[in-house]
């Protein structure tokens, strides 16, 4: 098990790429499920989510070759029982369960694991799944679908308490492109990795349209073919060295990048007093700390709203900037146990009822801390930047579950940290 060393007081500058997107990556690694032929699938980032996802195909029965960003997928022969030591160490791996269904008429997949950051649960897939024909049964632990008859088209709503879900979204789309009819989806989440894995659908042969708003349209296809597909820039990375560059930086420059998906977080960091600047063609900005950086009160909400899995990233930088912030987090509402370990920092944070009221210190100090989930230990990463000393961020594995070589673009930037065993 490997700990961060992070030396703080260096500033960052230079020009670093960002990696394809984690969240889209896992859905598209799936859907190639849907079909037995070859599927080239570019940009995948070597972290070890995709890296589960790769093994779960593995373990499917699929051909899988993996080289230089690129994975090859064919799934000729596929087996429907997804195994359970390798779905329990993921949440996301449960978008196997759309495809499956649609190809097989058949899929067992446990109950998935993942990060401990407040209920999520798995009703909303097994609805709209239900909804498009497939009977639902669970048994030790497995959730088991069949369709014997295949399924057929459907409106669904996939409206959750929190707003619309990603995956739910995700798995009721795949199944729908094999399904006999149209199924429309009310209430669909809107994400860029939504529209990234109908863009790629419908490059196999799918026809989808509406990605990108709440309502998508299926037209159920007989068969999908393989296809090469180049998966989109990370905008959470992205956002994550965005806010690096503001609390340590003097000038850093993002390649590889989507502005129109980066708007909200953006939005984020000028008002908190920094400065981003895209160039005209919206893939590469340089941010700039600001000189009279001042706090600001941000909200969580779906997309195009301010995301939530850049809630932590910005409750770090705000722990050191002057005057007082509030950020309340509508979508994950107990996700504040980052606030507990910047606080043995020296960081002056009130969380209550889904809410963190953030007091901007002048100066946070080094600390032993630990990393709960993915973006809190790249929270503790980027207040380690500044703080004095040496902070040791333990149970790394965290943020290598979504970030690629995060501690080597850190360096290539200037930082001074060190990967050593715990």
């Amino acid at each position: 098990m490997d700990k961060l060393l992070v030396h703080g007081g260096t500033p960052l500058q230079g020009a670093i790429n960002i990696s394809g997107s984690k969240n889209a990556s896992l859905p598209i690694l799936a859907a190639a499920i849907l079909t037995g032929e070859d599927c080239l699938i570019n940009r995948v980032p070597d972290v070890s989510d995709t890296n589960y996802m790769v093994q779960i195909l593995s373990a499917l029965g699929a051909d899988v070759e993996r080289y230089s960003g690129t994975v090859r997928i064919s799934c000729a022969e596929i087996s429907e029982e997804a195994p359970y030591d390798l779905v329990r160490r993921m949440r996301a791996s449960i978008c196997v369960m759309g495809p499956l269904l649609a190809r097989k008429r058949r899929a067992v997949v446990s109950l998935p694991g993942g990060c401990i950051i407040g209920d999520r649960p798995v009703d909303l897939h097994l609805r709209g799944l239900e909804a498009l024909g497939a009977k639902v049964e669970f048994e030790g632990g497995n959730m088991i679908l069949t369709a014997p008859d295949g399924l057929r088209g459907a409106e669904i709503d996939l409206r959750g308490t929190h707003g619309p879900t990603v995956l739910g979204t995700d798995n009721v789309m795949m199944a729908a492109t094999l399904a006999d009819g149209l199924t429309v989806i009310e209430s669909a989440a809107a994400e860029p990795e939504v529209i990234d894995l109908a863009n790629f659908l419908n490059a196999m042969g799918a026809k989808i349209t509406g990605a990108g708003t709440t309502r998508i349209e299926i037209e159920g296809v007989k068969e999908l073919h393989g296809v090469r597909h180049t998966v989109i820039p990370d905008r959470i990375e992205a956002g994550t060295f965005m806010a690096a560059a503001a609390l340590a930086g003097e000038g850093v420059t993002l390649r590889r990048v989507c502005q129109e998906h980066l708007k909200a977080i953006t939005a984020a960091l000028v008002k908190a007093g920094h400065q981003v600047q895209f160039n005209p063609t919206g893939d590469t900005c340089t941010i700039h700390r600001g000189a009279d950086p001042k706090g600001c009160d941000l909200i969580t909400s779906p997309y195009p709203g301010y995301p939530t899995d850049m809630q932590a990233q910005m409750t770090a930088l705000l722990a050191t900037t002057p005057g007082i912030s509030v950020i309340k987090d509508t979508i994950f509402p107990q996700r504040f146990m980052h606030c507990a370990e910047l606080k043995r920092m020296g960081a002056d944070i009130t969380v209550d009822n889904g809410t963190a009221v953030i007091r901007g210190v002048e100066k946070l100090s080094a600390a032993p801390v630990m990393a709960s989930d993915l973006r809190a230990s790249a929270a503790l990463v980027l207040a380690a930047l500044t703080a004095k000393g040496t902070t040791a961020i333990n149970r790394l594995y965290h943020i290598d579950r979504g970030y690629e070589h995060i501690d080597e673009k850190l360096l290539m930037l200037g930082a001074n940290l060190e990967r050593v065993k715990a």
